[in-house]
């Protein structure tokens, strides 16, 4: 059996892998087709450290950005309640809904935080009360608030 060439690669190879990846792949597959077209590099120690350099920042600016969005969560979860002043008329019932950017606008105001409005999820609202909204703040990070709505 032949022995695997390791290869890193320069571009998306279908079947075999991605951009950064150190990939085995065999000797004419590496020698007639890979090298030459400019989808791989032969690994040498020098690439290998630079790989699991490059590895390392990228782990740790994700892992800043859990960071962040943890110390985010707290924030919101410290204040909590959030008021939402609307019109009301009869029986409690607001005109209009409250929408995420209503939503967006106290934070803002409140917390002085800015969240994107496709991160939070409103439950339909059309009288007065409180209501729970969900915020995701990252894909392992969700904040759950109290949005309560207000006559003016």
């Amino acid at each position: 059996m032949a022995q695997k060439v390791q290869l890193l690669l320069n571009k998306n190879v279908e079947k075999l892998g991605k951009r950064g990846d150190v990939v085995d792949v065999a000797p004419g597959y590496a020698r007639n087709y890979l090298v030459p077209q400019g989808f791989a590099v032969v690994v040498t120690p020098g690439i290998l450290r630079q790989v699991e350099q490059r590895k390392e920042k990228e782990r740790q600016r994700l892992q800043a950005i859990l960071e962040e969005a943890k110390s985010r969560k707290t924030a919101l979860q410290t204040i909590n309640n959030f008021v939402i002043r609307k019109q009301v008329g009869e029986q409690d019932a607001i005109f209009g809904t409250v929408t995420t950017q209503d939503v967006v606008d106290v934070i803002k105001q409140s917390a002085g935080l800015d969240i994107e409005r496709q991160d939070i999820t409103v439950p339909e609202i059309k009288k007065t009360g409180k209501y729970s909204v969900s915020i995701k703040l990252h894909a392992e990070v969700t904040a759950e608030i109290t949005v309560e709505v207000a006559p003016l």
